[in-house]
């Protein structure tokens, strides 16, 4: 697996080891290296939303009238 791999395509390649392992036509082993892959997989893609979600920033002034900086949130988040 490549460590550059891109988002969408971990999480095709998550939702192809998901398919696989619930049909369940698998050897322990088999179905145990999907399992890992799948993990594998899992926390790459959670790494990239959370760098994704801290580069998301609406940029404002402050009182001093500088250019600053907060986290993107939605609105229903407030």
């Amino acid at each position: 697996m490549a460590k550059k791999m891109k988002f969408e395509k971990a999480l095709e390649r998550l939702e192809e080891i998901l398919d696989l392992l619930e049909k369940g036509d698998h050897s322990l082993e088999e179905a145990l290296k999907l399992f890992e892959e799948g993990t594998r997989l899992s926390k790459l893609c959670a790494r990239q939303l959370a760098d994704a979600r801290k580069k998301v920033e609406i940029l404002k002034h402050n009182d001093a009238g500088e250019p600053a900086s907060e986290p993107f949130r939605l609105e229903a988040e407030d």
